[in-house]
């Protein structure tokens, strides 16, 4: 069990409380305080257009509030979510460290407090190759119901109001500018609230997106993942991070992400093209669970904290509109196609479009600004592992070979750690391989 006696508690609202962290087994196996963010409306919203209203209390959505304070401190800032925090969100609960640098830079530093650096990390092919080497820098594996709730309060804590409301509509509208000086644009969300720029944060399902014309990823740039909880075995087996690749609907794996309170975060994923039902006639939810059991036979799912949840990858990314109405993380599907990791996308995705999102007037488009910097950032890094989801896609050999190298080359494994993890690219040499070896797949 891992407490901690003197918890390092984000700074919260004056009225928050702690309880224990979660999801949690029973009493004995609470990880850290976490913060209740009180869901209270605000006593006054603004009376003219908020500044910046963001929807979404996720990742995203608290990066982009905490970067448009930073940017411009007395702007109103807004974020909208349907759910009361803190709160279950399905996912692998890996937080790179590349993510938080993004949270450094935003002045938040406490947000994996209280957890175990988890420097190790073993992967395992269909072809059976392996390996597990310490890596550059730790990670962690905090549960987002903690996570989430910590980023939550140190964006309160920074000046934005938080308001339960479920976005349904979106408007794109104008009004006389203060002064009487022309118009300027608005965007009317639930017919009521006026905002000079909204972000969309809301995931894998989300209502900005379609609000803005922008359909959802197809089934073979969408994985589906099944979550669970689960009781690690008492052995003296060093700490890591685990994740299991199958042959079964390649590209597949299974994850086991240990945190330190004696559980694993434990999951399956795979495309959403390749699920169907088992040829029992088991139902795609059954396949998935069945498949997961089968994979990590050693922690056994508690059933009670299984969760699917879809993974819109970037090897469909929508382009960012011009506008007053901007996308980060899963909601612009920055899923790594590779890895499924989306945290560090989500952080910085965020950070970007709040920076964009809280400029002064008169500002370039803010859905320009935000698409120049989200390429800058990110731009050759997804075309790679575009390059690359394809290659792995149709020859699972490929990864067998790239995975017995890496046992011996560090370097090898520090840029597939990179790339999977971070903003890594592929190395020059290299690519001009890969470049080949799709064109010549192509001509088949």
């Amino acid at each position: 069990m891992q407490t901690s006696s003197s918890p390092s508690d984000p700074t919260g609202p004056p009225a928050s409380r702690t309880v224990s962290a979660g999801p949690t087994k029973d009493a004995g196996t609470i990880t850290m305080a976490t913060p209740i963010v009180r869901l209270d409306e605000p006593d006054e919203l603004p009376a003219g257009p908020i500044d910046v209203l963001i929807v979404g209390g996720g990742p995203a959505g608290c990066a982009a509030a905490l970067a448009a304070l930073r940017e411009r401190p007395g702007a109103s800032v807004v974020i909208a979510d349907a759910a009361a925090f803190p709160r279950d969100k399905t996912c692998g609960d890996g937080i790179a460290p590349h993510g938080l640098d993004v949270l450094r830079d935003l002045g938040v530093t406490d947000a994996v407090a209280g957890y175990r650096p988890v420097d190790r990390l073993r992967l395992r092919t269909p072809g059976g190759a392996e390996v597990a080497t310490p890596s550059a820098r730790a990670s962690y594996v905090v549960p987002r119901q903690v996570f989430d709730a910590r980023l939550m309060a140190a964006a309160r804590a920074r000046g934005a109001n938080l308001i339960r409301r479920r976005v349904r509509t979106l408007e794109l509208s104008d009004r006389p500018r203060p002064g009487g000086r022309g118009r300027e644009p608005v965007v009317v969300v639930n017919g009521a609230l006026t905002a000079r720029v909204v972000i969309g944060a809301d995931g894998a399902n989300s209502v900005v997106r379609r609000a803005l014309g922008l359909a959802v990823n197809p089934p073979e740039a969408m994985a589906i993942a099944v979550r669970a909880y689960a009781d690690l075995p008492a052995d003296d087996q060093p700490s890591e991070q685990f994740i299991h690749m199958t042959d079964e609907g390649w590209p597949a794996y299974a994850w086991s992400f240990p945190i330190g309170d004696g559980r694993a975060n434990i999951g399956y994923g795979m495309l959403r093209s390749q699920l169907g039902t088992g040829s029992d006639g088991a139902s795609a939810k059954t396949v998935l669970h069945r498949t997961l059991d089968r994979m990590l036979p050693r922690t056994p799912a508690d059933p009670a904290t299984l969760r699917a949840h879809h993974l819109p990858l970037s090897t469909h990314r929508p382009r960012q509109p011009p506008g007053p109405v901007l996308l980060a993380g899963d909601a612009a599907s920055l899923i790594n196609p590779l890895t499924g990791e989306g945290i560090y996308y989500a952080l910085l995705s965020g950070s970007l479009a709040g920076r964009g999102g809280g400029g002064g007037a008169p500002p370039p488009p803010p859905g320009r600004q935000y698409r120049r910097s989200l390429d800058g950032e990110l731009g050759r890094h997804l075309r790679h592992t575009t390059l690359l989801a394809g290659l792995v896609g149709r020859s699972r050999t490929m990864m067998d070979g790239a995975v017995r190298a890496a046992r011996t080359r560090t370097e090898l494994y520090d840029t597939l750690v990179e790339i999977g993890l971070g903003r890594g690219t592929i190395p020059a040499s290299t690519l001009t391989r890969l470049a080949v070896r799709r064109t010549m797949a192509g001509l088949r």
